[in-house]
């Protein structure tokens, strides 16, 4: 179930007794899904729940974004995804995150996951992740402050700075955080990765560690429209009270999400919990489909893997057909977060399903391609997309 919360008048709505009204409502419930808008007057006026009037072509819209399986294309152009993390206590995060990027695969819908994906950690780390799977590509070259002697700080720094920069421009997405851990010299490391990646303007999902940096410098991301964060409620909080210097307000999530991503400049924001709710600060959509009761370590790092790809689709999509999503004004960020979302949820449910308590991690990743879990994506997105690329 998915609702869509505006802040701003919404016009063009539906009377709630048209005969288009109700038609199209039973085919939102029939794709999986009711979705509203809801109009909020001013600091707190009540809540106004309204159906947008549905395009008749936003499933074309939604097949466009997202690559079709072609014999003629060559490796890569589904998409280069690199994560930055893993060290010696965490190297599950990393892989995880890298896998899930490419595992979104069926040739179901024509859908399939990124091309290649890369991790960029520790030397303690590599050799683990390398074992995990030879489909990543591992390159060993952050450095951990115990393995330096004084004064090698700063030549170790930037000969990390220059094996990474030498291959940032072929990325379509970023993601840093998971496995990172929180040694002072990664941290400095990763702070310029950051700040080169938006010089680039090449999309980054931050998650884990990698938020624990950024509450810390908030000029990291501030005024990024490329930059997605995934807080945990732990993590929120923390970017709550220093952001908006307040207690977080459950009884107002939609409202202080909103908040928070406008004073960020306009950061997409997928707050994770029972219900996802994801902002850049025009609008809140909340996710609720219905994921798993068994919460696994390492849920965290799929989603940012798979919001990655996905972001990664939808802003290629609009890059290059600029004419036609003019009119379709919906931050690809913000619907790589909603698709990765989704995706996530519904690979979960499946797996609780297969393995009920006994779930791991690992069997929701086996559940990201699977037919039924795609096809149901498909029908979440169909959804979303009849509201918000109307």
């Amino acid at each position: 179930m998915i609702f869509v919360t505006f802040p701003s008048c919404l016009e063009n709505c539906m009377l709630a007794s048209s005969s288009v009204y109700r038609r199209q409502l039973f085919l939102l419930s029939s794709l999986g899904g009711y979705c509203r808008q809801v109009h909020m007057e001013g600091g707190g006026g009540a809540l106004e729940p309204k159906i947008s009037t549905l395009g008749a072509d936003t499933e074309g819209v939604m097949r466009k974004v997202i690559p079709k399986l072609d014999p003629s294309r060559y490796k890569g152009q589904a998409g280069k995804i690199a994560v930055i993390g893993g060290c010696r206590e965490y190297t599950g995060a990393p892989y995880f995150a890298a896998i899930s990027a490419l595992k979104i695969v069926s040739v179901f819908l024509y859908m399939q996951g990124a091309d290649l994906s890369h991790v960029f950690c520790t030397k303690d780390a590599a050799m683990v992740i390398k074992s995990y799977s030879p489909d990543l590509i591992v390159h060993p070259v952050l450095e951990e402050s115990y393995s330096l002697r004084d004064g090698e700080q700063t030549s170790v720094s930037t000969k990390v700075l220059g094996e990474v920069m030498k291959w940032m421009e072929r990325f379509d997405c970023i993601v840093i955080g998971p496995g990172l851990g929180r040694d002072p010299l990664i941290l400095d490391c990763v702070s310029e990765i950051i700040k080169h990646a938006r010089e680039l303007q090449i999309p980054i999902i931050i998650d884990g560690d990698g938020l624990f940096l950024v509450t810390t410098n908030l000029d990291l991301v501030k005024g990024n429209n490329f930059a997605i964060l995934t807080p945990n409620v732990n993590e929120y909080k923390r970017l709550i009270e220093k952001v908006l210097g307040c207690e977080v307000n459950d009884q107002d999530a939609s409202r202080q999400l909103i908040s928070l991503a406008r004073r960020l400049g306009g950061v997409t924001i997928l707050r994770k919990g029972k219900t996802d709710l994801i902002t850049d600060g025009s609008a809140v959509y909340m996710v609720s489909i219905f994921g798993s009761p068994r919460r696994c370590g390492g849920q965290g790092d799929i989603l940012s893997g798979s919001v990655a790809v996905f972001s990664a689709w939808a802003r290629h999509y609009v890059s290059m057909n600029k004419a036609e999503s003019s009119s379709h004004p919906l931050n690809p960020m913000v619907l790589g977060s909603i698709s990765g979302s989704a995706l996530v949820r519904k690979a979960a449910s499946l797996a609780f399903e297969n393995k009920k308590r006994s779930m791991l991690t690992t069997d929701i990743i086996e559940c990201l391609g699977t037919r039924y879990t795609l096809f149901s994506l498909l029908r979440v997105i169909f959804a979303i997309l009849l509201i918000c690329f109307n």
